[in-house]
């Protein structure tokens, strides 16, 4: 503790960030399991929040666990889980169901190599895809992301926020560079960062409530599950009573409902930073650990007179294509900087005026992307005159 404030300074893991940051956002509830790299996580959560009243509960597998905190959030808890890539995929059904079902609720997930059990003890971005597309049918998805610990940290309390505001799981992609590296957190006093608490019901017991029926604003008022309403909540096809319903108008208007909440409020949700970007001839993209490699060389180029900036991407979905397209409007070419084969480089390409100078500069064998792998990909491309 510091003598002029009450900020308190850490030197802990990414990982650790994430607790900080999801205590400070008022979590209540986690259910998890134990999985490489995350199960940080899950073990100082563990301790932590029955400290503060909180529950914690170690579930018999991630299937459990999605289940766990989708009943939890309904009864009116701030909820979260942690896994990594082969747990992610085991929860994608009870995402679904969250997305359907409009539960907020917040899952980290710390990727690492795959596919399958892959690399457990290595670091991985291929699980960029999975988050968008994870669970079947049409929906909308938020998912997070960042590179350092102070952002680890406000991150986690953005997804907060959001899982409240738009009544929606949100995702935390983050890696195991980030979610094992130690660095330096100074935790933002009470009250500094925004926090977004449960939109509860103004309708009094006894008044019908209806779960599905948006205020003029967008927003779903929730009713503690349990509580003074009884009221029915499914992952079929719902009516605005929550009631299963196979009417043509009243699927089609769900559905757009469910995307059209987030897809209206992507500028809201988008974050991301720039990097040495004024006046950039080559932009490089990037996110997670993979971007403290590109602001590395950024920065050392810039310093030789070289014009490189970074452009890292905070928000992954709903991917932010207008501000890409406009940051990267009239650069010699865009470089994304990514440990998977072109995920995040395949919206960039889609995003930009120019998608025959989006080159990719990456590394899938379980070693983080090096300045150097950068740099030499970037040389190649200044030799050919782009």
């Amino acid at each position: 503790m510091t003598s002029k404030s009450k900020k308190e300074i850490k030197f802990i893991q990414g990982n650790e960030a994430c607790v900080e940051g999801a205590l400070y956002a008022g979590v209540e509830f986690f259910a998890g399991y134990p999985i490489t790299p995350s199960t940080e996580i899950a073990e100082l959560l563990a301790g932590r929040l029955p400290e503060q009243g909180g529950k914690f509960i170690q579930m018999e597998d991630e299937i459990a666990s999605m289940c766990a905190i989708v009943g939890a959030s309904l009864t009116g808890r701030k909820v979260m889980t942690a896994t990594s890539g082969p747990g992610f995929s085991l929860k994608q059904e009870a995402i679904g169901y969250a997305c359907m079902a409009e539960i907020p609720c917040v899952i980290a997930n710390v990727q690492r190599g795959g596919p399958s059990t892959g690399n457990p003890t290595h670091v991985g971005q291929g699980d960029i895809n999975q988050a968008r597309w994870g669970t079947h049918g049409d929906h909308n998805i938020i998912a997070l992301t960042a590179s350092n610990h102070q952002d680890v940290f406000s991150i986690t309390v953005d997804a907060f926020n959001m899982a409240e505001t738009y009544r929606t799981p949100v995702i935390l992609l983050f890696d195991e560079a980030v979610g094992h590296l130690r660095e330096k957190l100074v935790i933002p006093e009470a009250g500094e960062l925004p926090i977004v608490d449960r939109l509860r019901t103004s309708v009094p017991k006894g008044v019908d409530y209806y779960p599905y029926l948006p205020r003029e604003d967008g927003r779903l008022p929730m009713s503690d599950f349990g509580g003074h309403h009884r009221y029915n909540v499914t992952g079929l096809f719902h009516d605005m009573w929550g009631f299963p319903s196979n009417n043509p108008k009243v699927v089609n208007e769900l559905l757009r409902h469910l995307v059209d909440k987030i897809d209206n409020n992507i500028q809201a949700i988008t974050r991301y930073k720039e990097h040495c970007m004024e006046g950039a001839e080559y932009i490089l993209i990037s996110y997670g650990s993979s971007a403290r490699s590109a602001i590395h060389l950024a920065q050392n180029r810039r310093a030789k007179g070289e014009k490189i900036g970074v452009l890292e991407l905070q928000s992954i979905w709903p991917f932010p294509a207008q501000m890409v397209r406009e940051k990267c409007r009239g650069a010699k070419a865009v470089l994304v900087v990514e440990m998977n084969m072109g995920q995040v480089m395949a919206q960039v390409k889609a995003a930009v005026d120019e998608p025959g100078r989006v080159f990719l500069a990456n590394r899938i064998d379980g070693k983080l992307v090096t300045p150097s792998d950068i740099k030499q990909l970037l040389r190649v491309i200044q030799g050919r005159g782009v």
